[in-house]
């Protein structure tokens, strides 16, 4: 859909090594009624660095065969956090949560996690799929809250899923159970005191502030740390911050975080179909991550979308979503 940035996510992460042990979940069906409460803004200036990334891979791939010159630019972006993407519920998703979480706790960093798993996922775009049913969702959500118990993280939840709902992509009865799941989701991961949720609220361009507000408190705002904006997209960081504000004041005063991964030169122009969103020619990175921004409600920038990963196919020689995309990653960071 041309108002928003799809996920580059799932084969991507297929090239991940994940560990074969399957985590049970023990938790309840139904969603927890009693809220957690928010837990001490996060201390820590430093976020964890995943080095299984395609783009770790892509540097030490470079160095071996000799091109230097090409490894010091994508170095740009093997060298900075980046979240890790959990997007199916393939044997091992919990323990390798579990992995990644302790890597950061022992490093004494902050692990970056982005949930995109909603059934009806993607409203059958490029990264269409997620789980098959309520039921399995709600399995697969509490076995990764399970997974990260004792750690720090910040976890962004399900990309697209409130703003696809508020456009209406979805039946009133799938409505209704996104909703319910989102809730269910915020109130398992927000058990462990060290987990910051927030929300997915897609982007400035995309739903007015407005109306966004009331399908984010349906979605379980008021027991998340807030909110997440330009997931996958390319709004600069001073429209983030202004849109931010205004959602804010929808929602009680939520904090909210910004991905900056690939927003250093804005948007590219609206016009040939999905070009504006889709590897669109011309971007470049943003803002490094961090966890001190300047404003009082921006707990952080983000690099959510792992630059260098395709956004679909929708052009000649562009790989699937989620692939590694050698000439882009290269323009982004050079």
């Amino acid at each position: 859909m041309a108002r928003r940035a799809r996920r580059s996510l799932v084969a991507a992460l297929a090239l991940i090594g994940f560990g074969t042990v399957a985590v049970a979940a023990g938790a309840r069906e139904r969603d927890p009624e009693v809220r957690t409460p928010a837990p001490p803004r996060l201390a820590s200036p430093q976020l964890y660095v995943d080095p299984s990334g395609a783009a770790v891979a892509a540097v030490r791939a470079l160095d071996q065969a000799g091109s230097t010159a090409e490894a010091a630019i994508l170095r740009r972006i093997a060298d900075q956090p980046a979240a890790v993407w959990f997007t199916d519920d393939a044997p091992g998703y919990a323990e390798r949560a579990r992995r990644l979480a302790g890597a950061a706790t022992a490093a004494q960093r902050t692990a970056v996690l982005t949930l995109y798993f909603i059934p009806h996922r993607d409203c059958a775009g490029h990264s269409a799929g997620g789980a098959p049913d309520a039921a399995a969702y709600r399995r697969w959500v509490n076995a990764l809250a399970g997974a990260l118990r004792g750690h720090r993280a910040i976890v962004v939840l399900e990309p697209d899923a409130v703003a696809q709902t508020v456009q209406g992509c979805l039946s009133p009865e799938q409505a209704d159970e996104r909703y319910g799941l989102l809730r269910h989701a915020v109130a398992a991961l927000r058990k462990a005191p060290g987990v910051r949720v927030y929300l997915d609220a897609g982007n400035p361009s995309w739903i007015p502030a407005r109306e966004l507000g009331p399908a984010l408190r349906s979605a379980g705002v008021a027991a998340a740390s807030g909110f997440a904006l330009n997931v996958a997209n390319f709004e600069t960081t001073a429209d983030n911050v202004a849109y931010g504000n205004a959602v804010s004041r929808t929602v009680g005063g939520k904090h909210f975080v910004v991905d900056t991964s690939r927003n250093g030169n804005g948007p590219a122009q609206r016009g040939a179909g999905d070009r504006h969103w889709c590897n669109p020619p011309g971007r470049r990175l943003g803002a490094a991550p961090t966890l001190r921004t300047g404003h009082a409600l921006v707990d952080a920038y983000l690099w959510v979308k792992r630059p260098g990963e395709s956004d679909g196919a929708c052009g000649p020689g562009h790989p699937p979503a989620g692939h590694w995309y050698p000439a882009y990653a290269l323009a982004l960071a050079g």
